[in-house]
């Protein structure tokens, strides 16, 4: 059983809620309350965080040793509520939801792809990481046990895929702390996404997308540059890039809030509320 949180209430009872789905190792906690209440408030519909398995209170495997496949983390979120679902994907997350709207179209209402790439049929070419976010990733890993530690690892993960325009230094370390207080086991969090199986095959293409989509991705992504999300909303029929000013491979830091509120509202008022599956 995940662990997951709700905000708001529905203006028209049935609207399809909106599911914010995290980046490898992430749990809810990278979706700030604040935001999710003023997105909850904007749209006038439920809004939906919760923790990935391996994050958070969410069901923990061994490190190294996840006992899912990237198809069960997909699976997971069409558990958080029925019908459909306005599905924001965030890194890992906007792989997730692509697999959902391409397996399950009928479950997909709407999607935002934010700083993700292709989840499956993608052109060659694209640019790769940055080195600066290579070498960081190439840092050993902390005592994950120890919370200053922990804490000093995971800032600086945050500062390394930061652009310009991004959360103050007491946010991240307050995000840092409650990640470290809230997870049953950060070795497996920092992990297990990296290290898990597909599953079954994902058998359609990211070009199979019939959900209404937009495309927000930070211009200063070093892990997936912009040119990413420039294919990923070409590939994608209907789909809208909006570029993020500023913004690396980040959850969208407070001074983008209004802008990113605003598209997912966007897409959210473009489809018709309906109930059922």
């Amino acid at each position: 059983m995940l662990c997951s949180e709700t905000y708001g209430t529905p203006a028209t009872p049935g609207a399809p809620p909106i599911v914010l789905i995290g980046g490898a190792a992430s749990s809810m906690d990278w979706w700030h309350p604040d935001f999710c209440t003023a997105l909850a408030a904007a749209t006038r519909t439920t809004v939906i965080r919760y923790d990935h398995r391996d994050t958070g209170q969410s069901p923990s495997s061994p490190p190294g040793r996840p006992g899912y496949t990237a198809a069960d983390l997909a699976d997971d979120v069409l558990t958080l509520a029925d019908g459909p679902l306005h599905l924001v994907g965030l890194s890992m997350g906007g792989a997730i939801a692509q697999r959902i709207a391409i397996e399950h179209p009928g479950r997909v209402a709407s999607l935002t792809l934010i700083d993700t790439t292709f989840a499956a049929g993608g052109p060659d070419g694209l640019p790769p990481p940055t080195d600066r976010i290579r070498d960081r990733f190439s840092a050993p890993p902390p005592d994950w046990h120890d919370r200053d530690a922990a804490v000093e690892h995971i800032t600086a993960d945050i500062a390394a895929c930061a652009g310009t325009v991004t959360a103050a230094p007491d946010e991240v370390r307050d995000l840092a702390r409650r990640v470290f207080d809230r997870t049953t086991d950060l070795a497996a969090a920092h992990t297990n996404h990296y290290a898990v199986a597909d599953g079954r095959p994902l058998t359609g293409r990211t070009g199979d997308i019939t959900a209404p989509t937009v495309v927000l991705h930070g211009t200063e992504d070093p892990l997936f540059p912009l040119e990413h999300g420039r294919a990923l909303a070409a590939a994608i029929p209907g789909a809208r890039l909006v570029p993020l000013p500023g913004m690396g491979h980040e959850v969208p830091p407070r001074p983008l809030w209004p802008a990113v509120i605003a598209e997912i509202r966007r897409a959210v008022d473009s489809v018709p509320h309906t109930t059922g599956r």
